[in-house]
């Protein structure tokens, strides 16, 4: 993985099944300004997704 990657911010909030549907979207606008978006299921609780904001 690039090691030039910076967290930019982390939020956690409730899980939802069409949750990583918004991710894909802004990864697939927003990549030529150098952003990338994550999204992880917290290990403790499967109910709280992890979101986070990359600059690439």
């Amino acid at each position: 993985m690039n090691e030039n990657i910076q967290v930019l911010s982390t939020v956690r909030i409730k899980n939802s099944e069409d949750l990583y549907k918004i991710v894909d979207s802004l990864n697939r606008t927003l990549k030529e300004q150098n952003l990338m978006f994550g999204l992880a299921l917290d290990d403790e609780d499967e109910e709280t997704a992890i979101f986070t904001i990359y600059r690439t």
